[in-house]
């Protein structure tokens, strides 16, 4: 199983998920329970890559991932990954790899915190095409 965190800096969780250009992606297949975390890949998304703008007409170099752990995004974000195959986990854990350490093993996630934008977004997702 793969899972994606948008990232502004390779290490923070990043909000507004939709509009992110740099990931970490965690390859987990084949992963043990007791095992340390794999290393992330790290992916930079081109302008048109972006899934808020992402035509889906072709292969995009988040295909694959089943889990998109995010600080925030829009209803338009998470029914365009769902549609792609992957679920949207949205929460307030700054710190990318104790997010991804605490939903690997169950444990509950801190409430999302507040962002402007995913309220922006709620709004302008009233209109998308996603």
């Amino acid at each position: 199983m793969k899972i994606a965190i948008p990232t502004k800096d390779w290490t923070a969780v990043s909000g507004h998920a939709g509009q992110a250009r740099c990931w970490l992606v965690y390859d987990l297949a084949g992963q043990g329970q007791d095992a340390p975390l794999p290393q992330p890949t790290r992916i930079e998304l081109a302008k048109e890559q972006v899934l808020h703008h992402f035509n889906d007409d072709g292969p995009h170099p988040l295909d694959g991932v089943a889990i998109v752990l995010a600080g925030s995004a829009g209803d338009g974000f998470i029914r365009h990954m769902k549609a792609r195959g992957a679920d949207v986990v949205l929460t307030g854990e700054t710190d990318a790899a104790t997010a991804l350490a605490r939903l690997v093993a169950g444990e509950p996630l801190p409430e999302q915190r507040f962002d402007i934008t995913t309220s922006l977004c709620k709004l302008r997702d009233l209109f998308s095409r996603h």
